[in-house]
């Protein structure tokens, strides 16, 4: 019954998993909050969403939009940065997707045509391209109005949002580039409008426009140093942290209790069960972890044909996904500056308990616990690897593992 065709569990950054564990804050974030907030009028902030690779970050924007765009709002696709690319090109390119979707391209007025000219000649050459001397506003701007007629479009089609999802921002490296990418952005983000309620009241109203940034930890750290208060006023940063095991255990539930139904050889439909221990393995290898709990199901679900997964499926499986798992949490900590994983390695040496800044300072070798305090701040407020207390914990359980136990052996 269980084949490739059906799998569940699917790690990797770019697809939204079948067995969705946690995240519910940020889910009702955008439910209760941003989309009610923005479609009403009221001002709100857009969302910036990072953490180290692995805690499903662009996954579970990918769910906000497709749950949006399945409610009928105008939703960008994942507007992902390579490095080195023009980002302003890539939203350039989408604004102008968005506004065939509003139907502007049809509209008469001059304004709109020209706003329109002025996008295309940046999605088509990005930035880069010389538009001094030709008339019109400065292409960012002209980009920012551009968004702003497709939150008044958005508004006129009923309280229809405005999604847009630019990921992989920590690859922006040009400061003037994200400089005029806040700009667009922000600029969008804080327009108002007069508006008139039923009765004749006249009243101030934002448009109906969200706007979604995720990547690294460190973009954080680049945008905040740069654009300092302006970013911070029209963003709301969230570090995601791992999951804890509650979210990931009810996340199995219904393969415990129901059994999770697929189609069976027969043309029909049947259930796929799995034993309580086979979710505790699973657990257990993951730490926490969205994409080693993805990888982990996965590995076990082809490692027998069966309609049940048990433990020596999960650990059979877990062989397999090993040196990936592995390789993983090694990239996290190689992306590291050397201080920080000399404090991690520090810290994984000494026992919980004795886990605190004084002794995790000595162990590096410095005379006072201050020495040490910027690099754990970091670790803490920006990465999200450990969590500041008395004593010091891990709160990235993967790395935590790999560094003080034999994972990624389970036995």
């Amino acid at each position: 019954m269980r084949t490739a065709l059906d799998c569940l569990f699917s790690p990797g950054a770019d697809t939204i998993p079948q067995v969705w564990a946690g995240r519910t804050a940020q889910l009702s974030d955008w439910r209760d909050v941003v989309r009610p907030r923005r479609v009403a009028g009221l001002p709100e902030r857009g969302r910036t969403i990072l953490g180290e690779a692995g805690l499903g970050k662009s996954a579970l924007v990918r769910r906000i939009a497709r749950d949006a765009a399945a409610s009928g709002d105008w939703v960008t696709p994942q507007l992902r940065v390579p490095s080195g690319s023009d980002p302003l090109m890539i939203l350039a390119r989408a604004l102008l997707s968005l506004a065939d979707q509003a139907g502007l391209p049809s509209s008469r007025e001059k304004r709109i045509g020209d706003q329109l000219r002025r996008v295309e000649t940046v999605a088509a050459g990005g930035i880069s391209v010389t538009l001094h001397g030709q008339p019109g506003p400065e292409p960012f701007t002209a980009m920012a109005d551009l968004l702003v007629q497709i939150g008044q479009a958005g508004l006129r089609q009923g309280d229809t949002a405005v999604l847009i999802h630019l990921d992989e921002v920590q690859n922006i490296n040009d400061a003037d580039a994200l400089s005029q990418l806040l700009i667009v952005f922000g600029d969008a983000l804080a327009h108002e409008i007069a508006a008139t309620a039923p009765g004749g009241m006249e009243f101030i109203r934002s448009l109906p426009i969200a706007v979604y940034l995720t990547g690294l930890p460190d973009f954080a750290e680049a945008a905040g140093a740069d654009k300092g208060a302006t970013f911070t006023r029209r963003f709301r940063t969230t570090i995601l942290a791992p999951l804890d095991d509650e979210d990931l255990a009810s996340a199995l539930q219904p393969f415990v209790t129901d059994g999770w139904p697929v189609p069976d050889d027969e043309g029909g439909i049947g259930r796929v069960r799995m034993t309580p221990d086979a979710r505790d393995a699973i657990l257990r290898a993951c730490g926490g972890e969205p994409f080693l709990f993805q990888l982990a199901g996965e590995q076990a679900w082809y490692a027998d044909g069966s309609d049940v997964i048990t433990r020596d499926h999960v650990l059979a499986g877990w062989q397999i996904a090993r040196p990936e798992a592995a390789a993983h949490v090694e990239r996290i900590l190689q992306r590291l500056p050397g201080r920080e994983r000399e404090f991690l390695e520090a810290m994984s040496g000494l026992a919980p308990e004795d886990r605190t800044l004084t002794r995790i300072a000595a162990e590096m070798g410095y005379p006072r616990a201050s020495n040490a305090g910027p690099t754990s701040q970091r670790l803490d407020s920006m990465r999200g690897i450990i969590a500041r207390g008395k004593p010091y914990a891990f709160r990235h359980r993967a790395v935590e593992a790999y560094l003080t136990t034999g994972w990624p052996d389970l036995t």
